[in-house]
């Protein structure tokens, strides 16, 4: 969910009570650099990092980005290296340690299983990623937003300290070009590497033909499928066909884009169902219709021990009681091309024409796309940043419009936001169509609602 809403702690508590905990991978590196340099409040990250199996880049990360006390409130982050095809070594062990640390905290005190979720669109931190999490013994690995048909195959060779390799997507490479990310566990650990426990792979699927090339065509064993539909928060997957807009500009879906879950079931894989689940009722029904449960997101995005700021919380949760509060499929928001669902709240910090007044910045770079420049070598654009800048690249001034920097507007939906000039980033949040129905979860009399509250609404017999 996001960046970090789905955090350590939100998956400790949901795996602890019994259910499957999924933190968030994206953009970990820079999660844990900024939470270092804002103190470390907690001790969590150094308490985590004391587990590393490697002390000397504990050492390193320590030395470049904990500052004891916190940073000054108006003073910027120090920035992290740009994900690339060139990665330094430094990201390399930042972005390792920065996943081991959230499911090390996760797993934590108790024997349930954690999952991380990854991005296929954001490729080029994905082995480190997969490596760290591993490390601190993922259960679990959950990726969407594309077509990850490598990951299987590469956590095959990571559990077995083998070295791994990804195609890396490049715009305007030639067909049969390939461009790789390596990552070597023996090189990491200079010399032998460790044997690991290879998790279990969910692909995230939004149609039967997606499940299907998966489960048939993926370098290795795919386990199962959280089968998502458009309802849900985060990224989309576009309409199927030609994209169409309705009269408040929201992509429209319709028949072509519900997924056939006889099909699905027919491939003989668990799957969940995600997107608008989050009740008892659909709960019976995606048991009955075959599944083995369901994934449940923007419930659990505004309770006690997510990541989201404390005040967007208290606002969402007041919108919901008031009828205000629901989402914008925004078509162009996202640099990846996938529709991408914003929290429109009026008056609050989330909403949608604050964030369009953002000066255009890319210093993140996540969502960059890697394309070939006229030399041969390998560029990095991303729609998000400033126009003049991406159309410099090669970029199409089209592709800009309406587009907005995800990477540091979910930052700062987490309370970790860039300051610019002395003033903190504006934050975008993410949620699923529930937004509107969230009061439904809070306890009588309360004014918030626990991890423990969601699930016991979802299964009133055990509680």
């Amino acid at each position: 969910m996001g960046v970090a809403v789905s955090n350590w702690k939100l998956a400790h508590s949901v795996s602890q009570l019994g259910a499957l905990g999924v933190v968030s991978g994206t953009a970990l590196a820079s999660v844990m650099a900024r939470r270092l340099q804002a103190g470390d409040e907690d001790g969590a990250m150094r308490r985590a990092l004391a587990h590393f199996p490697i002390p000397a880049i504990v050492e390193r990360v320590l030395a470049r980005y904990y500052t004891p006390g916190g940073k000054a409130a108006d003073h910027a982050f120090a920035s992290t290296p740009m994900p690339s095809l060139q990665t330094s070594a430094a990201m390399t062990e930042l972005t390792v340690a920065a996943n081991f640390a959230e499911v090390f905290l996760a797993k934590a005190g108790h024997s349930g299983v954690v999952g991380i979720n990854l991005l296929e669109k954001i490729q080029l931190p994905t082995l480190a990623s997969l490596y760290g999490a591993m490390l601190a013994g993922v259960d679990y690995v959950l990726m969407g937003a594309g077509i990850p048909r490598q990951i299987p195959g590469a956590l095959d060779r990571l559990a077995a300290g083998e070295p791994a390799e990804q195609k890396i997507d490049v715009a305007g490479a030639a067909v049969g070009t390939e461009h790789l990310m390596r990552f070597d566990p023996a090189a990491f650990f200079g010399g032998n590497a460790p044997r690991l426990s290879r998790p279990f792979f969910l692909a995230i699927v939004a149609s039967a033909t997606l499940a299907l090339t998966l489960a048939k065509k993926s370098n290795g064993q795919v386990d199962g499928f959280i089968v998502e539909s458009e309802i849900a928060g985060g990224h989309n997957a576009p309409p199927r066909g030609p994209m169409q807009l309705d009269a408040q500009g929201e992509p429209i879906y319709g028949p072509r884009d519900v997924p056939e879950l006889t099909k699905i079931r027919d491939i003989g894989l668990p799957f969940w169902l995600a997107g608008g689940q989050a009740r008892p009722e659909k709960l019976a029904e995606a048991l009955q219709l075959g599944a083995a449960g369901i994934q449940v997101g923007t419930a659990f995005a505004f309770c006690d021990e997510s990541g989201v700021e404390p005040e967007l919380k208290r606002t969402m949760l007041q919108a919901s009681r008031g009828g205000t509060a629901a989402v914008f499929t925004d078509p162009v928001a996202s640099p990846t091309g996938f529709p991408f669902k914003v929290a429109d709240v009026t008056g609050s910090i989330s909403e949608i024409t604050t964030y369009t007044d953002r000066e255009r910045i890319c210093d993140l770079g996540y969502l960059r796309q890697a394309y070939l420049r006229e030399d041969g070598t390998v560029g990095y654009r991303c729609a998000g940043e400033p126009v003049d800048d991406y159309v410099r690249k090669g970029g199409d001034l089209a592709d800009t419009v309406g587009r907005k920097c995800l990477c540091n507007g979910l930052m700062a939906t987490v309370g970790l936001g860039q300051v610019r000039h002395g003033t903190p980033e504006p934050a975008i949040v993410t949620a699923g169509n529930e937004v509107a129905d969230l009061a439904r979860l809070v306890p009588a009399g309360a004014d918030r609602y626990s991890a423990a509250d969601v699930l016991r609404y979802l299964q009133p017999e055990n509680a």
